[in-house]
């Protein structure tokens, strides 16, 4: 396989489900954690490597290093590998699905962004998530019965307790501490917005081909996903908080094997749910309008990642990241994607907009 982010969670967790069942990796790529990545080269042995800077070349322990985008685009074209993981982070990650649609290749995704700018263009058909609430509805989701709705589930994130009058002076340290895991800085602080929600009902949208999705909070994190069925019955998929299951499948197909440590329902002893409110999480105001309008997930995308980069550079506020993707929709709303290249000059138009 090839294996797009190796350094980070997503990429650290493939690589130990490569190991368990003796998988080759033909490629990777990853950014600036080059001393991760020779630790990783030294039980992998991969045919090319991948890298971010040119500068970092000579710290790489392989003889076969290359950097940049069209190094990662050539290497998913040359490849005899029929599997590509993309774990990057971003809009940077659409350009590798699209190759590797374009080759053929199966794609086993946890690049989120993909899916939320470019949706419509792409054929589902060479697509498997790695997310846990995508991964939970597949597993539930039975074909044989009428399916009336779906719902996944949100952590709350890391300010989901926090008095809603706090949150305009909460830090950047205290926005990255997660309350049930921990992942890149991204999607951490999306979380605690509620816009990682928001791309996951996107997802959905186009995964399982039904604007009949919504979330609620689950604030253990144990149900991942729920299908509502038209009988009146609801099924639930719970396991422990882990990506290595939503892997396993996504790049194996099928597991007959120990992944995770079994729920223990004595030890969980009570679950809590909550409605994801629009006064806690403004972003939450667009999910319908999100749902209906095609075009707008390249706007929320472009406009959100700006505003968490500044956020991180401690330019903005926390809420401040809100109320620029508010503003990105409510300025953007009547733009028509008709083809890829539409995402790609969108997406810069925003960009360039914000960042002036």
């Amino acid at each position: 396989m090839i294996i797009l982010g190796s350094t980070g969670s997503i990429g650290v967790n493939t690589l130990y489900i490569a190991k368990k069942y003796s998988l080759d990796i033909e490629v990777i790529v990853a950014g600036y954690n080059i001393e991760l990545l020779n630790q990783q080269l030294k039980e992998f042995a991969p045919r090319q490597v991948i890298i971010a800077s040119k500068d970092d070349i000579p710290k790489v322990n392989h003889h076969n290093v290359t950097f940049g985008e069209q190094a990662i685009l050539d290497a998913i074209e040359n490849s005899k590998s029929n599997l590509v993981v993309n774990a990057f982070v971003g809009f940077l990650g659409l350009k590798p699905t699209l190759k590797a649609i374009e080759c053929k290749k199966k794609v086993a995704l946890a690049n989120k962004e993909s899916l939320v700018v470019a949706g419509k263009f792409i054929d589902m058909n060479y697509i498997t998530p790695i997310d846990s609430e995508h991964f939970g509805l597949w597993y539930l989701y039975d074909k044989t019965k009428k399916i009336d709705s779906l719902t996944i589930t949100a952590s709350g994130g890391s300010f989901r307790d926090t008095p809603i009058d706090k949150l305009k002076d909460v830090t950047i340290k205290e926005a990255l501490n997660h309350p049930n895991w921990s992942m890149g800085n991204k999607i951490t602080i999306d979380s605690a917005t509620m816009t990682n929600k928001l791309f996951e009902l996107l997802e959905a949208k186009w995964l399982f081909n039904t604007v009949k999705i919504d979330a609620i909070i689950e604030t253990k994190s144990i149900i991942h996903a729920m299908v509502n069925f038209t009988d009146g019955s609801t099924t639930a998929h719970m396991a422990n908080v882990s990506m290595r299951l939503p892997i396993s499948y996504a790049i194996l197909d099928k597991v007959d094997q120990p992944i995770l440590k079994p729920i223990n329902l004595l030890e969980i002893g009570s679950l809590e749910f909550k409605q994801i409110e629009s006064s806690r999480y403004p972003i939450w105001e667009l999910k319908n309008e999100l749902l209906k309008n095609n075009n707008l997930g390249v706007v929320l995308n472009a406009a959100n990642e700006i505003a968490v980069d500044k956020f991180l550079q401690g330019k903005i506020g926390f809420l401040d990241i809100t109320k620029i993707s508010l503003d990105a929709i409510n300025r953007f709303s009547t733009i028509k994607l008709q083809n890829i290249d539409d995402i790609f000059n969108i997406d810069k138009e925003i960009r360039n907009f914000y960042n002036a």
